[in-house]
């Protein structure tokens, strides 16, 4: 493909913009292949979620079949994904049951990271809608409980509720959020993984006893990785565990000077929550429990996001990448935290505007793209920059190229694909409002360019014979 041919495709997306001054062909053509007989870990079909604060409960509007657009969105996100409830505002929200309060806060929400924690509630009114929004967008709940500061009879009430309300829709229960961080917050200096699972196994017995058959999943970490290995440890004794969590925040906080978008751009951020040895430690603790594990929240950049960071186009391609790179590592989902008008939220809601979309929408959307598909064993590429996945997906071959670098990549797709590509692209990596998802026809041949923080997903032609 040269210059002109690519010009002509991205101009049906309106992304021409994206394209450089210089040549595009200007770095040497990187050849791909991939091992078609050879394969890994499959995409579930809810691997895609998100995640919202607890508190969004405190207006029972807000997860409502009434709210219709936002309904819209979420199923524009996926058939049957995920819908996690937590965060930090969980450990200080109280179920006050069939008790009728005002909303805490307008629909739309607030912009979570700045939450009055006070008057925090959840209702079974908020919980009858929240089955009903669920079984408008078809959608499972991972809820959280409150530990820090409910009693386990407290917790096992709520729970109780909540498994007969939310029925075939409640996913897991999970009990507490970043018990890795109660130490000098919530619980003593003293706190220690094994002072959790000891505290864990107290709430999980008064829950079972009122809710017999809950299923379960945690310890839902922030990046203390040695609270996921003991809890993992303890998982084989509970077989009602059916899901190891964790988060994941690529940089933060958000008013870090080191919280930027050049470090957003690169192959793994130097201030993620972890870096290849953490990743071990997950495999090692999916195996030693062996369940499954999930990014049950995380984002670009925690503390709400940063503004011209996690609002913009290069998170939409940062997030397409990250997804492929989980679900290869064989995670089970993934759950982009937002809500409210959090600056890294995917769908964002505001009086003037109602609900809309940000970048990391249309990201999401390009990873949901390859759901069910099943990943095949690739060639290690030169560039650290260039992600590149090759699946099967419906008895056809498909390959992502995830270009988050600064300059186009040229590379050589390991067999003719077909005319018609998928794009997620942007005039620029910092523009706000003009991320495209766009199937487009172009000549099928096998040399592409892939133009700075940009993706593309070909289906191979089918093989003769």
């Amino acid at each position: 493909m040269n210059r002109r041919e690519l010009i002509e495709m991205l101009a049906v997306t309106g992304a021409t913009a994206a394209l450089p001054c210089v040549a595009m062909a200007a770095a040497p053509t990187i050849r791909l292949s991939y091992d078609p007989a050879r394969t890994g870990a499959t995409i579930p079909r809810d691997y895609v979620g998100l995640s919202f604060e607890r508190a969004q409960l405190s207006n029972p509007a807000y997860f409502s079949p009434e709210n219709k657009q936002f309904v819209q969105l979420i199923r524009g996100l996926s058939p049957s994904g995920s819908i996690r409830l937590g965060g930090s505002s969980g450990e200080h929200t109280a179920y006050v049951g069939d008790k009728i309060i005002p909303p805490a806060f307008e629909i739309h929400g607030p912009e979570h990271n700045k939450l009055n924690r006070e008057g925090l509630n959840v209702s079974t009114l908020a919980l009858r809608n929240l089955r009903r929004f669920l079984d408008a967008t078809g959608w499972s709940c991972l809820y959280g409980l409150n530990m820090a500061h409910a009693s386990p009879q407290e917790a096992a009430r709520e729970a109780a509720d909540v498994q007969r309300i939310l029925g075939p829709r409640l996913s897991a229960i999970q009990i507490g959020n970043e018990p890795d961080v109660f130490r000098n917050r919530y619980r003593p200096a003293t706190w220690t993984p094994a002072d959790y699972v000891a505290e864990w196994g107290r709430f999980h017995t008064a829950i079972t006893a009122a809710a017999p058959g809950l299923k379960f999943a945690g310890p839902g970490i922030s990046n203390k990785l040695e609270y996921l290995t003991a809890f993992a440890a303890m998982a084989p004794r509970y077989p009602d565990i059916v899901m190891l969590t964790g988060h994941y925040y690529a940089m933060g906080p958000s008013g870090s000077p080191e919280a930027t978008l050049d470090v957003l751009k690169e192959p793994e951020t130097k201030t993620a929550t972890f870096k290849q040895s953490g990743y071990q430690i997950v495999e090692d603790a999916r195996r030693v429990a062996g369940r499954p594990y999930r990014m049950s929240e995380g984002n670009s950049c925690w503390d709400g996001g940063k503004i011209g960071v996690s609002d913009v186009h290069a998170a939409s391609v940062w997030g397409a990448n990250r997804m492929l790179d989980w679900a290869r590592r064989g995670w089970i989902g993934i759950n982009w935290h937002g809500g409210g008008y959090g600056n890294y939220s995917p769908i964002v809601g505001t009086p003037s505007k109602g609900f809309s979309r940000r970048p990391l929408y249309f990201g999401t959307q390009f990873g949901q793209l390859l759901d069910g598909a099943t990943f095949l064993q690739t060639s290690a590429v030169p560039d650290p920059y260039l992600g590149y996945y090759a699946l099967r997906q419906n008895g056809r071959d498909r390959i992502a190229l995830v270009n988050q670098g600064d300059a186009p990549v040229t590379v050589e797709l390991p067999a003719a694909p077909e005319a018609r590509v998928t794009i997620l692209t942007g005039p620029s990596a910092a523009a706000r409002d003009a991320t495209t998802l766009a199937t487009v026809t172009r000549r099928p041949i096998r040399t592409v360019i892939v133009p700075p923080v940009t993706a593309m997903l070909f289906t191979l032609a089918r093989r003769r014979g």
